[in-house]
């Protein structure tokens, strides 16, 4: 019974901070995507599904490193490293996700 607990926990811990990840990528594009008043005729019809798929996908997977590195921390990691490169990876996955989300609309 203890086993099956500990694996429910790990799981929530890793679930969590996939979604925070997820909500700022949302977040975040969504000011980009909605603030758009009218787009390039030259874009396709549905152009703002991409990049609310592929940002909050980056930021979930940026969750996901966070998770991996504070597993990490607790096995002897350095835990104030862990969360500078976990902080570097979101920040840089982020911007990836962005940039090919809106790559041949917003992003030239």
């Amino acid at each position: 019974m203890k086993n099956l607990r500990t694996q429910q926990e790990q799981g929530i811990a890793v679930a969590k901070p996939m979604l925070i990840g997820a909500a700022i990528g949302l977040t975040l594009i969504s000011i980009f995507v909605f603030g758009v008043d009218q787009p390039n005729p030259e874009w396709p019809k549905y152009w703002m599904v991409r990049p609310l798929i592929v940002v909050p996908l980056a930021g979930a997977v940026g969750g996901l490193f966070y998770a991996f590195m504070d597993y990490q921390a607790t096995r002897g990691f350095n835990r104030t490293l862990a969360v500078l490169i976990s902080l570097v990876v979101f920040v840089v996955g982020l911007w990836m996700g962005t940039v090919l989300g809106l790559a041949g609309t917003m992003w030239h």
